[in-house]
């Protein structure tokens, strides 16, 4: 097994590794000291069923079981499907086009490890894929910040609320996302994230805050906290700190929540077809419970 570094700010492809074989001690640890040095992890030329992605995936930590996946692979509550394919009137999966950048499950107590996602169809258009999964490195922007600033933010903390993200979902054109329940909305309070967070492979700081979940910095008031972070969520999104991933179908792809924010390039007409599964690892394997 070898990881091929990306010329970017981060991401490796990985060759010399069947994920739908139970991985080594050796191999699960190298792989986890991939995902913290290069944040993204793509694995070309995979054979995986459903159940093999669960069980690849259930390696790393515990898998969620989301509150709002109407989509779940038939006996496999882990596994979710993200699709634009309509049959007979009904989706079959949740689509995830036009999203904007966030991190998983900042919206949670545990927070999340890793996402892992299949690709089964890619849309192509004039032979170039479409639906990219961009990234930006959150250890490069902690470091990128004025010390300055870094000195002023240590120690505080900021808000993170389910709800905004998945409303701000809801109004793009063509979604089929109905609101929360009161139900998904108790299962999924705000809950309070440390801006910056030591990450618990690499040992360095990262910036936790990111544009689709974080609502309020605690120790500021409003009109204060809302123009922090509209200047860390700009700086964030620099261009020296970002990559895109191109899909090919049989790729897995496996991203570090904790050293890295995303967003799904919605560039795709509902005609073109893509169909992915996902699993979603929390951060169980670094963080007790609460």
């Amino acid at each position: 097994m070898k990881a091929i570094p990306t010329q970017y700010a981060l991401g490796a492809r990985i060759e010399g590794v069947d994920l739908g074989q139970s991985l080594s001690t050796i191999t699960r640890d190298q792989l986890i000291e991939w995902l913290g040095q290069y944040g993204v992890l793509h694995f070309p030329d995979q054979d995986l069923t459903p159940r093999q992605l669960r069980d690849f995936s259930a390696q790393f930590g515990e898998l969620e079981i989301n509150v709002a996946n109407a989509h779940q692979e038939a006996g496999l509550p882990e596994v979710m499907t993200l699709s634009n394919i309509v049959v007979d009137g009904k989706p079959i999966g949740l689509s995830d086009a036009g999203q904007d950048w966030h991190t998983d499950m900042s919206y949670s107590r545990m927070i999340a490890f890793a996402n892992v996602l299949y690709a089964l169809k890619v849309p192509v258009r004039d032979g170039v894929a479409l639906g990219s999964t961009e990234f930006s490195n959150m250890h490069a922007a902690y470091e990128g910040l004025p010390d300055e600033l870094k000195r002023r933010l240590e120690g505080m903390t900021a808000i993170h609320d389910f709800n905004k993200f998945w409303e701000k979902m809801r109004q793009q054109p063509g979604s089929r996302r109905g609101p929360l329940t009161p139900e998904q909305r108790a299962a999924r309070p705000p809950v309070s994230q440390p801006l910056f967070m030591v990450h618990p492979i690499t040992g360095r700081k990262v910036l936790y805050c990111n544009p689709g979940y974080a609502i309020r910095i605690e120790q500021m008031d409003a009109a204060e906290s809302d123009a922090m972070l509209e200047f860390l969520f700009a700086h964030q999104l620099q261009p020296k700190y970002r990559y895109a991933f191109s899909w090919t179908p049989r790729t897995v792809l496996m991203w570090d929540n904790m050293g890295t924010i995303h967003n799904a390039i919605a560039d795709y007409r509902p005609d073109e077809h893509r169909l992915i599964k996902r699993c979603q690892v929390a951060a169980t394997r670094f963080f007790a419970a609460a």
